[in-house]
């Protein structure tokens, strides 16, 4: 089936679909910023006690609301970009947004979490000392995919004109002499 001929959401299906998407993007928003706000205050902990509370929260977090934020938005938004006129690689600022939300993906899988497993596991012996430099890469890491995900909102608000594909529309024939 071509660009041409794809088959689009009807109308409710996409204002569901969209609905769901809006709805988990903008939780994420707020789920990251709580995530970097929160991998902060632990670092700033000079009590292991305490740090090791915080990210046992931050583990809740992550895992609770984050991840399934994370691909909820994903799903969504490539279901709408292959149900309507957008695309999925069509347009610059729908394909950013897809490399956004994979990048906010692996940041979290190849960053957040083995710091994480590992300011737990350093917190639980009691000393502040062991927490080492990831209890500042941390929130790094969180306030790293809070800006990933206000790009993505910035790119789905103003919707930069740049396409990547050539249009399906017939082009105007150059006039002639």
């Amino acid at each position: 089936m071509s660009a041409r001929t794809a088959r689009r959401l009807a109308p409710r299906a996409r204002k569901a679909i969209l609905s769901v998407h809006v709805a988990a993007s903008v939780a994420l928003v707020g789920t990251t910023a709580s995530v970097a706000i929160v991998a902060l205050t632990a670092a700033g902990s000079d009590r292991a006690a305490e740090a090791h509370a915080l990210y046992s929260a931050l583990r809740t977090l992550v895992f609770g609301l984050a991840i399934p934020f994370s691909f909820t938005s994903l799903i969504t938004g490539v279901a709408l970009g292959l149900g309507t006129h957008w695309g999925v690689l069509r347009h610059g600022w729908v394909a950013a947004k897809l490399a956004l939300q994979l990048a906010i993906i692996l940041t979290g899988a190849l960053a957040v979490q083995p710091w994480l497993d590992h300011l737990l596991e350093a917190s639980a012996s009691g000393t502040g000392a062991a927490l080492g430099a990831p209890r500042w890469e941390l929130p790094l890491a969180g306030a790293f995919n809070l800006a990933l995900a206000l790009t993505a909102v910035g790119l789905a608000v103003f919707k930069p004109r740049r396409r990547l594909q050539p249009s399906s529309a017939p082009r105007a024939l150059a006039a002639s002499d």
